[in-house]
């Protein structure tokens, strides 16, 4: 796990290569680390029923919404840390 959160950024990519990645708990294997065959996946899982397809397009986000805070966030985090 350690040598996991040391290289993090480079697990991903020897995935993406083609590597595999057997991700170890003291010895022993806990998870795997692998690339996907996206389109193939998707397809598959769809066909399956373990997933559907979005139907609509995702909203745009607008303008801000909601009350404002009176005071900053940071000010009440100091808070319950005290």
């Amino acid at each position: 796990m350690t040598e996991l959160r040391a290289h993090l950024s480079e697990w991903p990519d020897r995935a993406r290569a083609g590597g595999e990645v057997v991700i170890t708990d003291r010895g022993i294997p806990v998870a795997r680390l692998a690339a996907l065959d996206s389109a193939g996946t998707l397809e598959r899982l769809t066909a399956e029923g373990v997933i559907c397809k979005a139907t609509a397009q995702r909203p745009v986000a607008a303008g801000r919404s909601g009350p404002r805070p009176r005071r900053p966030v940071s000010d009440r985090v100091s808070e319950q840390r005290r």
